[in-house]
């Protein structure tokens, strides 16, 4: 059985996925006029200044803070050592190229999200990919959206959003500081339900409090390190350029790319469909507004924090070794910070997985709302909750590899979407700017009076 899903695994996540991925970015990067780049600036200024004047269940910079919290997990640590691990220094130039397309993506996604979003019967925002299936594409394709909320609670219950986080959290509390799983198991599941019972507004006071603390917290302890390590810096980006495109070496560029695309994509999500299920409930009347935040997303998971981690790797030497994983990442941490080192990995990790846990929670809530009503949210929190409880003391290795098998297959019906709603992106984009071009010219506040109504 493993054998089989392995292999069905490295078919789902191997070449037609990520040329799917990419190519949706590079197309969107296209239509957009690298947008990514152009209205950066605007994008990160609008995390703290969006006006979070329309409908909505939470302001942009919580449902920023909510998508984070998912995507900013165990995989900018283990992940990127893991990538660099099996292709060498130049896996994070590929990881940068998967973010910097990645990031057009994630711009369509909040877009779209916003545009078809609708309200549940309890008064709550829904939105993400089964919504702008069904709403944009037309009714005929609601088996996409059926399928893609099927796979998104699966990655919920089963992987993302459970055991592998849990796992990460009891077994470093454990190796670290010795508590007994039982007892991190016990915290984490009321911790947990507290949060998650609370719903959206409560999952979302978390993380606006926990993401950008986490973030600060992980960020200053990799630049101690690179401050250490100074001298090594520029060979580092060097090393990393040089691996990338080694022309002598084809069979390992091209492992670079693989593992540095499919990491990249797996740590930020761009394109698998699960941030805009939170970008939908952003209190904003403009599509692209959003749209801009979340791509902001992407820039901070991948081009911020996986780069931080991944150059720590790469200077310290570590990834030359025996070590992978955790382990590697606590290597080099130790090489600058040999009391502190064991302490501040297991800070992060816990942290990083914990906020994923909860971000996780409310993306299969959406789905198991859209495929059976309000009546079934409660049920789920319930059973997602005694999920975490159960997933320190699992080791099911099948269970993990099904996850990332159906995380890879939320992609597919997610970005066809995105390919046959991409005229909406661009036109929502055009209306966005011109708009605000025109009060710019006449010399008035962002806060003007009598703007006129939007319709979502």
């Amino acid at each position: 059985m493993m054998d089989i899903l392995n292999t069905i695994n490295s078919f789902v996540w191997g070449p037609p996925l990520m040329v799917l991925l990419i190519g949706t970015g590079i197309l969107l990067t296209v239509r957009l006029g690298l947008l990514q780049v152009i209205k950066l600036p605007t994008a990160l200024k609008l995390i703290f200044t969006a006006r979070n004047t329309g409908n909505g269940d939470i302001n942009s910079f919580k449902a920023l803070c909510t998508a984070l919290a998912a995507t900013v997990g165990t995989g900018n640590i283990v992940g990127v050592a893991t990538a660099i691990k099996a292709g060498g220094p130049g896996a994070l130039f590929w990881m940068w190229m998967a973010a910097f397309f990645g990031m057009a993506t994630k711009y369509a996604e909040g877009v779209l999200a916003v545009k078809y979003r609708t309200v549940d019967a309890n008064g709550n925002i829904s939105g993400g990919p089964m919504h702008y299936i069904e709403q944009g594409l037309g009714k005929k394709y609601k088996p996409l959206a059926v399928m893609f909320s099927v796979f998104g609670v699966m990655v919920a219950c089963l992987g993302s959003g459970t055991f592998t986080q849990v796992n990460a959290i009891v077994e470093i509390t454990n190796l670290s500081i010795g508590i007994p799983v039982m007892y991190t198991a016990a915290i984490l599941t009321v911790l947990v339900a507290i949060v998650t019972i609370g719903g959206l507004k409560s999952i979302a006071m978390v993380a606006g409090k926990i993401v950008p603390f986490m973030a600060l917290v992980y960020m200053l302890t990799t630049a101690a390190v690179l401050i250490v390590f100074a001298d090594q810096v520029p060979a580092a980006f060097a090393l990393i350029i040089e691996s990338a495109f080694n022309p002598t070496a084809a069979a390992t560029v091209m492992l670079a790319m693989r593992s540095g695309i499919a990491r990249g994509i797996f740590s930020n999500e761009a394109g698998l469909g699960s941030a805009p299920i939170v970008a939908a409930a952003a209190k904003t009347k403009w599509p692209a507004e959003q749209g801009l935040v979340s791509m902001t997303g992407t820039f901070i998971d991948t081009i911020i924090i996986c780069t931080m981690t991944g150059l720590v790797l790469v200077v310290s030497g570590v990834w030359t070794g025996d070590l992978n994983g955790a382990a590697m990442t606590q290597s080099a941490f130790a090489m600058a910070f040999p009391a502190m080192a064991k302490y501040l990995l297991m800070i992060g990790l816990v942290l990083f997985a914990f906020t994923t846990i909860l971000g996780w929670n409310y993306y299969g809530e959406r789905c198991i709302e859209y495929l059976f009503g309000t009546k079934s949210i409660m049920p789920y929190r319930l059973v997602f909750i005694g999920l975490v409880a159960s997933g320190a003391f699992l080791k099911l290795e099948t269970i993990w590899v099904l996850a990332d098998i159906v995380n890879g297959l939320m992609a597919i019906p997610n970005l066809i979407a995105l390919l046959g709603l991409s005229g909406v992106v661009v036109a929502e984009t055009k209306a966005y700017f011109t708009y605000w071009e025109k009060v710019r010219s006449r010399k008035k506040r962002i806060d003007i009076i009598g703007e006129p109504e939007y319709s979502e």
